[in-house]
């Protein structure tokens, strides 16, 4: 069986990350124990607050560099996914560095923030994450600040501007939305990510 180990980010919503999975007949484990963590088959990171709190967090339990020599697949989940890149304008900190880009405050465009809701997602073709999804799928987003479209976009959506809604670099790959919160969408990307994503 697939070991899928929740990265112990000290977020609020590592529960509900798992039950998802426990939904889809996987077992997941949340964990913060470093060896743990390299033994897994997948990663998760999720995480909802703020980047600088979630950074002092990774910091104080010493999972900064297990994260960045993960050699397995690592799935970012929101404020995860936006750690993911090399800094964020959320408390002006550097971040974990895995791909480039920043995340920044969603600009003004006369939208409430934050971005809470259903929003039609956007993706390359032929991504492993998102196979059998219907192009143009809704997913649950609840996010501020956000990742300007860049080389490592594989997925957009749109907020008064462009975003991404999904980026990935080598064996680190991004969500900005909550597949846990996505309904039979979020369901079959979670079991896209177990199955398909190597």
């Amino acid at each position: 069986m697939t070991q899928i180990t929740i990265i112990d980010t000290g977020c609020a919503n590592l529960s509900s990350v798992k039950f998802a999975f426990d939904r889809l007949g996987y077992r997941a484990e949340i964990t913060r124990d470093i060896q743990k963590i390299q033994a897994a088959d997948k990663l998760l990171l999720p995480g909802v607050g703020t980047a600088m709190a979630a950074m002092r967090n990774l910091q104080e339990r010493k999972l900064i560099d297990c994260i960045r020599n993960a050699t397995q697949p690592v799935l970012g989940i929101c404020l995860g996914m936006q750690l993911m890149t090399e800094f964020s304008t959320e408390g002006n900190v550097a971040t974990l560095g895995l791909m480039s880009g920043q995340t920044d405050l969603i600009p003004d465009s006369g939208l409430p923030l934050p971005h809470m809701g259903w929003n039609k997602v956007h993706y390359m073709a032929d991504h492993p994450l998102f196979a059998g999804i219907e192009q143009d799928s809704h997913f649950y987003f609840v996010h501020s600040y956000a990742v300007q479209p860049n080389v490592n976009t594989i997925a957009t959506s749109c907020y008064g501007v462009d975003f991404s809604a999904a980026i990935a670099n080598k064996n680190f790959y991004g969500v900005q939305f909550h597949p846990e919160r996505s309904g039979k969408n979020g369901a079959l990307l979670l079991r896209n990510f177990v199955e398909k994503v190597k």
